[in-house]
């Protein structure tokens, strides 16, 4: 029997304007349908999220 792929979840839960989550990088969508997705829909999703982890990290602000 294999491990289910693990919710990305850290507990801090808020959507920006995007409506993706500032603590794990779903979307409200992907948040909400988690539990219904077969493991390879999960790990679909967990690509997304390092992509958009990458994108947040490589995102710089500057000063106004």
């Amino acid at each position: 029997m294999t491990t289910p792929v693990r919710s990305p979840c850290v507990s801090i839960c808020a959507l920006d304007d995007n409506d993706v989550c500032v603590g794990c990088y779903r979307t409200g969508q992907e948040i909400s349908s988690w539990g219904r997705f077969s493991d390879d829909e999960r790990r679909e999703v967990l690509k997304k999220v390092a992509e958009r982890e990458q994108a947040a990290s490589n995102f710089i602000r500057l000063p106004s």
